[in-house]
């Protein structure tokens, strides 16, 4: 049974205090927020390793392959424990919506989740390059198809237009937050599960953007020397999508639920008819 709109409300609020409480030990949160980045990182090189060799056969298939393995990614995030950027987004605005923290709070927490977002992608996609799994090819004298799949795909991040960035980053974490918002409203882990894998399934399998996982994706196309990967390109990247991340998670997530559940105000009690004076019989008022 889901818990009502205004109880979940109410504790995401609660969350959004303590996440600004913890902010008086930066390094505890940075911590933790690094954390999140490599868990996302998981998501994202898992998918380049198991869904390279399916987009170097051309398979049709590749797309829902890779919406069905993202789902690690928030699984990690939600149930291990650490700072997304992302559900922060929505968190802190709901937060800020029902009056419990300060829009500067707020924005403290987002910044300071998405520095240590950063930091956590980078540490981990330099793990993997000096691992050297994207390298590994099944057949001698063929490209490597982790490779060989990331630079497509950052050939097409590089390349698309900031208009495309920024929607597709709305859409994105619309998707993510949904995730984040509805795990909040049941207290079954079995259903929290099962929503973070239909929702990643939707956004991955769309093709929209999610700028904590291009954190991981252009480090390590850094890192590889992925042709035409820069560090202009990746900060280019991580602006646009990150604003429409925080446009989607936001605000048709975080302050859609905050006007719909907000408490209304109690309805009157129902007064008594009130029943006519009683006549006595037999007596006259003149």
């Amino acid at each position: 049974m889901s818990i009502p709109l205004q109880d979940a409300l109410g504790e995401q609020a609660t969350a959004a205090q303590r996440k600004v409480s913890q902010l008086r030990t930066p390094g505890r949160f940075l911590l933790l927020s690094s954390l999140a980045g490599a868990f996302i990182g998981v998501a994202a090189v898992l998918l380049l390793m198991v869904t390279g060799p399916l987009s170097a056969a051309h398979s049709p298939w590749t797309k829902l392959i890779q919406g069905l393995i993202f789902g690690v990614a928030l699984t990690l995030v939600v149930f291990a424990g650490s700072e997304l950027c992302n559900g922060n987004m929505m968190t802190m605005v709901q937060g800020v919506g029902r009056r419990k923290v300060s829009v500067v709070g707020a924005a403290g927490v987002i910044v300071f989740s998405f520095v240590g977002n950063l930091i956590g992608s980078v540490v981990f996609a330099w793990l993997v390059h000096c691992a050297g799994v994207l390298d590994v090819v099944a057949v001698p004298g063929k490209p490597a198809p982790g490779v060989t799949l990331l630079g497509s795909m950052l050939a097409a991040k590089s390349g698309a237009g900031a208009e495309a960035l920024f929607f597709r980053g709305v859409l994105c974490n619309f998707l993510v937050c949904l995730a984040v918002w509805m795990t909040a409203r049941t207290r079954s882990d079995g259903a929290k599960l099962t929503l973070i894998f239909w929702c990643l399934l939707a956004f991955i399998g769309s093709g929209f953007e999610h700028v904590v996982a291009n954190m991981t994706y252009f480090s390590l196309g850094l890192f590889e020397h992925v042709p035409g990967v820069t560090i202009a390109a990746f900060a280019r990247n991580l602006l646009f999508v990150g604003l429409g991340n925080l446009v989607g998670g936001g605000l048709l997530v975080g302050v859609a639920y905050t006007v719909i559940a907000r408490p209304t105000g109690q309805l009157d009690p129902p007064q008594p008819a009130r029943s006519a004076a009683p006549v006595s019989a037999g007596v006259r008022r003149d």
